[in-house]
């Protein structure tokens, strides 16, 4: 399958055209299903920095309005139940007061000034609506010996009064991506009462606490009677690196806490993403089966719920089960019930693309709803579906479709609500995007994305470049990737490779799992088999051929430059790429190691060396771009600068590009810039038809 977008023009997809270009955010509908609500992010190359302001979009047909003007980061917006109100995350100053952490605020849809609903000193994460309209729930970092919101602030003043930078502690989940997490703090759940302004910690004094990495609002649901709150947590209070997390239920009696008890708790399973029936009696949510093993997927699970005396403490029964376990898919959080409770929506990926799927609960079926490219986001309200969708030929874009009765879209009802990147992207040329297989490792059907140049002639010859995703267990296809931008790529003049290698996500158990405890090895294969593959092509130069990638991707082509022989590929570009999986310890996912692995290092060496580029740097002889953030801390940078390193004292041409203030991704858009051109003049560099002249 092919998509394209015609060649009006010899205008091309530049990086700084990139930059210019508007991001969408996750859509809100209202409960009419006539409106929906989205931040959009404005980058800004020469202010290196992206404001973001909250849109409304109208789902019958009207113009897009701004709803909000004065924030720079306004973001995460939801319609209240009623109707009345936005309520969105920001950063502001108003009447007098700047905020020191992020904060709730309310708009009405209608237009007006967002008001801070509340001052809350440990700010706020994430949030959800209670049914009434009158109450929210949010996630917010604090101590958990403390009571009250007083007692919070005044330990926030003490502690940003601090003169040292000392960070202490003795939990094993202590830091995530790019950030230590709040020394000495826990996420909560609280209450904003809107009227009265007052909130409430609910899990203030009982032990309980949500996920520590990046905990967010699909952790957590609301019953339909505004009674009931269950939520994800972690049983070993962050003692395991590696944890599973078990389900709580708090009984409310309006904001106070009657009761908080272990609702669904199994250390051999990994649960997530609650929701609640439309009734209440039932509660889905996902699960996964970590003692098996820990590439076990995520199915959609159903626990009915039984009424409970506020005396009782221990946990309801276990009486719940999977009800997915025969689609060979993997189901993600948030899930979202049809109106009728009949069924659940979720997105699932699917052979390099990702839909919204419907999963009828009395058939066991699922069926495509919304069909991507790759679905980030969609919300469901009055039989109107809204979705955040985008695809290789073009950036996220918002439609809206009718669900009718047996759940099911026509094609026909989908239409799109924004343009906001229209005009920019007019008269600009896009090849082609396309679906091809091959055959891999084991003799598998392996899948790969081509992304050819604008004029694109067969009878010509392009260089390949392969960019290889990072994971492993990923599969990205159909997908505009903004650090990554395949046809910013493939404007360049390159035939742009992305492999769905052994490994990856959206193609079964059996092909995510066939790398586990022998990393590089089937990926290799697939790698090798592709290139071979396509420099059989007439059009392309079996002369000119590079190999990419990050996270990963950057231990693929570490992994190649040890394993491949020297001139088959002539460079290289490796970004925050593991390379010794002994010194990758220090990384904040390390309690996965040994999972993906087969074994703890002190106690298998040699298991690990296998699979570690390091133990083969003597084979090393391609030339190697290198990048690297100070910030990440899922790939040290020791990791990226070892590398490096080792190719200077080899004698390799190797060329270091790296950021003090960015972490495993390169975020701020002048320094994107430079990490675009910096990866085509490398590859320039080093490409021989353009040596020879």
């Amino acid at each position: 399958m092919a998509t394209s977008r015609s060649t009006k023009t010899s205008k091309q997809l530049t990086v700084e055209l990139m930059w210019q270009l508007q991001r969408l955010g996750a859509p809100s509908i209202s409960p009419d299903g006539a409106q929906a609500v989205c931040a959009v992010a404005q980058p800004s190359v020469k202010e290196n920095k992206i404001q973001s302001a909250i849109w409304l979009l109208s789902t019958l047909g009207g113009q897009p309005r701004q709803l909000t003007q004065c924030g720079e980061k306004d973001g995460r917006p939801q319609f209240s139940p009623n109707g009345e109100w936005v309520a969105f995350v920001a950063t502001r100053e108003q009447n007098g007061k700047k905020d020191d952490e992020p904060q709730l605020y309310l708009i009405p849809p209608d237009g007006g000034e967002a008001q801070r609903a509340a001052d809350v000193a440990t700010g706020v994460v994430d949030f959800k609506w209670f049914p009434d309209s009158k109450r929210i729930a949010f996630i917010s970092w604090v101590w958990p010996k403390l009571k009250g919101s007083k007692a919070q602030a005044d330990q926030l003043k003490e502690t940003k009064a601090r003169k040292d930078t000392a960070y202490a502690t003795e939990d094993a989940v202590y830091r995530h991506w790019d950030h230590n997490l709040p020394m000495n703090r826990v996420p909560h759940i609280l209450i904003l009462d809107i009227a009265s302004g007052r909130v409430t910690d609910l899990l203030e004094g009982s032990g309980y606490e949500l996920p520590r990495r990046e905990p967010s609002a699909n952790e957590f649901a609301i019953s339909p009677n505004g009674k009931s709150i269950c939520f994800v947590h972690d049983p070993d209070k962050a003692k395991n690196a590696a944890p599973r997390m078990a389900l709580a239920e708090i009984e409310l009696k309006g904001s106070s806490v009657v009761a908080v008890r272990d609702l669904v708790k199994n250390k051999d399973w990994d649960f997530a993403g609650p929701a609640y029936s439309p009734t209440g009696d039932q509660l889905a949510f996902l699960a996964s089966h970590q003692s098996l093993k820990h590439t076990q997927p995520s199915h959609l699970a159903l626990l009915e719920m039984q009424p409970q005396k506020a005396t009782q403490t221990k946990k309801q029964g276990t009486a719940w089960k999977t009800i997915s376990a025969h689609w060979d898919r993997e189901p993600q959080a948030p899930l979202k019930w049809s109106e009728d409770g009949s069924a659940l929506l979720c997105k699932a990926e699917d052979k390099g693309r990702q839909h919204v799927w419907r999963f009828d609960i009395a058939t066991s079926q699922s069926t495509v709803v919304s069909e991507g490219g790759t679905v980030h986001a969609f919300d469901e309200a009055a039989g109107q579906l809204v979705t955040l969708m985008d695809r290789a030929i073009h950036p996220g874009r918002i439609h809206v479709m009718k669900v009718n009765e047996s759940g099911q879209v026509a094609s026909s009802d989908c239409k799109r609500i924004e343009y906001f990147n229209d005009d920019l992207l007019d008269g600009i040329a896009l090849g082609n995007t396309e679906e091809h297989w091959f055959k891999g490792a084991e003799g598998d059907d392996v899948q790969v994305w081509l992304h050819f140049p604008p004029g694109f002639n067969k009878t010509k010859k392009y260089p390949l470049l392969h960019t290889i995703h990072g994971g492993p267990h990923t599969g990205p296809g159909d997908v505009w990737h903004w650090r990554w931008n395949y046809h910013v790529f493939a404007a360049q003049g390159y035939v742009v490779a992305n492999v769905n290698y052994h490994g990856s996500s959206g193609f079964g158990l059996k092909f995510l799992d066939s790398i586990t405890h022998q990393w590089g090895q089937l990926e290799l294969q697939d790698m090798e088999a592709c290139t071979d593959w396509l420099r059989k092509k007439t059009w392309i130069d079996k002369g000119r051929v590079f190999a990419t990638g990050g996270s990963y991707g950057g231990y693929m082509v570490a992994w190649m430059n040890a394993h491949v022989k020297p001139g088959k590929y002539q460079a290289y570009v490796c970004h925050a790429g593991c390379y010794d999986w002994v010194g990758m310890f220090s990384d904040d996912a390390y309690g996965w190691h040994a999972q993906e692995l087969g074994g703890w290092y002190w106690n298998d060496m040699q298991k690990v060396h296998s699979q570690s580029p390091h133990a083969y740097a003597a084979s090393m002889k391609t030339p190697t771009l290198v990048i690297h953030g100070a910030k990440d801390y899922r790939v040290p940078d020791s990791q990226g600068l070892a590398y490096y390193n080792t190719l200077k004292a080899k004698g390799v041409d190797a060329r270091l590009l790296w950021y003090p203030d960015e972490n495993h991704w390169i975020l701020k858009p002048a320094n994107n810039v430079i990490w675009y051109h910096e990866f085509f003049d490398w590859i320039k560099r080093h490409d021989p038809a353009l040596k020879k002249k």
